[in-house]
C-alpha cells in the first residue's frame, strides 16, 4: 500500500517551469510585482492558479482594448472621414451591421445586398458569429444607437473568444502554463481584437492545438473543421502536422484529424452550399478577385511601378510563392537532428501565408500569436515582434488618415506607409529566423532546453523517428555547441524541482 506522502506527489501537476529564472526579461519585468518568486514559496495553495491568472489578465487587457475604441464609439464612426483613422480607432463591425444588411434584417448569404458586394464575404462559421450577434442587438433607437450596441454585443462574445485563446495556451503546454501570459498582455492582441471578427477561428485554432497536445486527434480534426469553416488560414496546419506523422509514422492519427477536420467543415458548408451557392462562394470569389492592398509587399510594389502587376499574376506569384515555402517547411521537417515541434511548423506556415498574401490586414496579427508563444515563449523576441506590429497597427491608420483628410494631409505619406509595411515584415521574418534556428539548433529551444520534447505535440511527443533523410538520418548528439543546459530530447526529468514555482 503506498505512503500518504507518495499518494500526493502522484496527484501533483508536472513541475512547472519558473519563466523568472530561465528568461531575463522576464525576470526584470517580475520586479513590477514584487520580484521573482523565491524558492520557500508555498505553492499550490491559493486561489490564484496559473489558468486564471492568465484569463483575467487577457479579459483585463481586452478591456482596455475596448477603452482604446472609446474615441470612435461617441463619435468618430459616424462623424468624420479621418477621424477614426487619425484615433487610430477604427473597426470593420460596427459599419457592416448596415452594410451587409444586418440592420435591416438579411440572412447572410440568401439574401442579396445593394451596392458592390453582392453577398456577404466572409466564411458561414464567421457569418453566424455576425448573425447571432444581430440577434441580440436592439432593434430600437437610430441606426447610430444600433451599430454601437451591434458593436458592443461582438465584444462581448469576442472577449469569450480571447479568454479561451488564453486559457488553451496556457493549458496547452503542461509545463509551461505561464507562457500564457506572452498572449494576455501582448500589446497587438489588444489593439486589434474589434477590429473584425478573427478572434473566433483563433479560438477555435487554440482549442485544437490544445485537443491535439491531449491526444486526441479527433477532437482536433473536428474543432479545426469548425476553425477553417470560420477563416480560411487554420487548414494551412494540416500541412505540417502532415509532415511530422509521416516522420513519426503516425499515420492513424493523422487520418482522424483529416477525417475530422473534413467532416467538420462539410456539416457547417453543405445547407449553405446547396441551397445558396451564390452567397457562399463569395467570400472565394471575393479572395481571389481582390487586387494588391493594405499591408502587403505587393503593394510596395504596385506603388513604386508605373505598370504595376495585374491581379492574376499576384495571385499567381503569391500561389508559387506559398508552395516554395511549403517545400522549404517540408525539407526542414524531414533533415532537421531532432522532430520539429508541432507549433513551430504552425507558425511558420502560417506566418509564410501572411508575408506573401496580397493583403495583411492588422487583425492577422492575431492568427499569429497563440502560434507565436507556443513556438518561441521568449519574452524578448516576442515583444520584439510585437513592438513591430503596433507600429504597423500605427502605421495603417496614419496612412488611411493621410489618404482621406484631403489638402490638409493629417498623418502618414506613402513612403511613410511602406516603411510601416516594411517593420512588419522584418519583425515576421525575425520572430521565423529565430524559430528555424531552433529547429536546426534544438539546445536553443527555450521549451527543449527545459527538458521538454514536444508538449503540444501529442502523439509526436517522445515519438521515434521512422522516416528521415539527409543530416536527420545521422544526427549528432547535439546539433551544435551552446553554453546553456544540455539535455536528452524528451527527457521530462531532467528539470530540477524547484523550477516548481513561477
Amino acid at each position: 500500500m503506498p505512503s500518504a506522502e507518495s499518494t500526493q506527489a502522484s496527484v501533483h501537476e508536472p513541475d512547472t517551469v519558473r519563466p523568472t529564472k530561465e528568461d531575463k526579461v522576464a525576470t526584470a519585468g517580475s520586479e513590477l510585482i514584487g520580484g521573482p518568486l523565491g524558492r520557500r514559496a508555498l505553492l499550490g495553495t491559493s486561489w490564484w492558479t496559473p489558468v486564471r491568472v492568465v484569463a483575467l489578465v487577457a479579459i483585463g487587457m481586452f478591456a482596455l482594448g475596448l477603452i482604446q475604441k472609446a474615441p470612435c464609439y461617441n463619435g468618430a464612426w459616424f462623424f468624420g472621414a479621418s477621424s477614426q483613422y487619425t484615433k487610430a480607432c477604427y473597426s470593420d463591425i460596427p459599419h457592416l451591421y448596415q452594410g451587409r444588411g444586418f440592420a435591416d434584417g438579411l440572412v447572410p448569404y440568401f439574401d442579396k445586398l445593394s451596392g458592390d458586394m453582392p453577398y456577404l464575404e466572409y466564411p458561414v462559421l464567421t457569418g453566424v458569429f455576425m448573425e447571432v450577434a444581430a440577434w441580440l442587438t436592439p432593434g430600437s433607437g437610430s441606426i447610430q444607437d444600433q451599430e454601437q450596441w451591434y458593436w458592443m454585443v461582438n465584444a462581448g462574445m469576442l472577449m469569450a473568444c480571447a479568454a479561451v485563446i488564453a486559457v488553451c495556451v496556457t493549458r496547452t503546454h503542461a509545463r509551461r502554463p505561464w507562457d500564457g501570459l506572452l498572449v494576455a498582455l501582448a500589446p497587438a492582441f489588444a489593439l486589434t481584437a474589434t477590429i473584425n471578427w478573427d478572434l473566433l477561428a483563433v479560438a477555435l485554432t487554440a482549442a485544437a492545438m490544445l485537443m491535439w497536445s491531449r491526444s486526441r486527434p479527433l477532437a482536433f480534426g473536428v474543432l479545426l473543421g469548425l476553425a477553417t469553416a470560420a477563416k480560411l488560414y487554420p487548414v494551412f496546419l494540416l500541412g505540417p502536422l502532415f509532415l511530422l506523422c509521416w516522420r513519426a509514422g503516425k499515420w492513424r492519427d493523422f487520418g482522424k484529424a483529416l477525417g475530422g477536420t473534413v467532416v467538420a467543415w462539410i456539416v457547417v458548408n453543405l445547407p449553405v452550399m446547396l441551397f445558396a451557392w451564390d452567397g457562399w462562394s463569395q467570400f472565394y470569389k471575393f479572395s481571389h478577385d481582390r487586387g494588391v492592398d493594405f499591408g502587403s509587399f505587393w503593394l510596395i510594389m504596385a506603388q513604386n511601378s508605373s505598370d504595376p502587376l495585374t491581379t492574376d499574376t499576384v495571385n499567381n506569384l503569391a500561389t508559387a510563392l506559398v508552395v516554395l515555402c511549403c517545400v522549404g517547411i517540408a525539407v526542414l521537417t524531414l533533415t532537421a537532428p531532432r522532430r520539429p515541434r508541432f507549433a513551430q511548423l504552425a507558425f511558420l506556415i502560417v506566418a509564410a501565408f501572411i508575408v506573401t498574401n496580397k493583403v495583411y490586414s492588422p487583425q492577422y496579427v492575431l492568427w499569429l500569436v497563440p502560434l507565436a508563444v507556443l513556438a518561441r515563449p521568449k519574452w524578448r523576441d516576442f515583444l520584439i515582434w510585437q513592438a513591430c506590429e503596433v507600429a504597423y497597427f500605427l502605421g495603417i491608420w496614419m496612412y488611411l488618415a493621410y489618404t482621406t483628410s484631403g489638402d490638409a494631409h493629417k498623418g502618414l505619406p506613402q513612403d511613410g506607409y511602406h516603411w510601416a509595411i516594411g517593420v512588419h515584415l522584418v519583425g515576421t521574418l525575425y520572430l521565423c529566423g529565430v524559430i528555424v534556428r531552433d529547429i536546426l539548433m534544438p539546445e536553443r529551444d527555450p521549451v527543449r532546453s527545459s527538458g521538454d520534447d514536444d508538449p503540444s505535440g501529442g502523439v509526436l511527443d517522445g515519438a521515434e523517428d521512422v522516416f528521415v533523410v539527409g543530416p536527420a538520418a545521422h544526427p549528432p548528439r547535439h546539433a551544435a555547441y551552446f553554453e546553456g543546459q544540455q539535455v536528452e530530447w524528451g527527457s521530462r526529468g531532467s528539470a530540477s524541482s524547484t523550477d516548481s514555482s513561477l
